[in-house]
């Protein structure tokens, strides 16, 4: 079993440093072991573990859902149906993500398309987002 400092752990995941810290904090990654002068030592385990976690968030899964993931990854026998209610609710939400995004894109479509290349004052643009005010 091979002994990591935070900053080996750190590059070997791609996670910074204050990042491995607060997975401690909220007890989403362990508490490693501790060397004579008091630094953290990480092991295989942790490294593992890390690294789900950033897969994980990677593809976009909120903290609490990882935390989910974590405790059933760790029920090796478990049936994986609550793996899988977990990523489709994670993908209901992309889609609904990806639906406000083609709305939004849309909207600034038809905005820039309204633009004469005037002047400030007459900006099609600058006026769909001044709100109109009614005396």
């Amino acid at each position: 079993m091979s002994r990591l400092s935070i900053g080996d752990l750190a590059k070997r995941t791609g996670t910074k440093v204050e990042t491995i810290r607060y997975y401690e904090r909220i007890d989403l990654l362990p508490a490693p072991a501790r060397t004579r002068n008091n630094y953290r030592s990480y092991d295989d385990d942790h490294l593992g573990r890390l690294s789900f976690i950033r897969r994980a968030r990677d593809l976009g899964f909120p903290l609490d859902q990882v935390r989910e993931l974590l405790d059933l990854a760790d029920q090796r026998d478990r049936s994986c149906e609550a793996v899988d209610v977990i990523a489709r609710q994670h993908l209901a939400e992309v889609e609904r993500k990806i639906a406000d995004l083609n709305a939004l894109r849309g909207e600034l479509t038809d905005v820039i398309s309204r633009c004469e290349h005037g002047i400030v004052a007459d900006c099609r643009i600058i006026g769909a987002l001044v709100p109109a005010i009614e005396n």
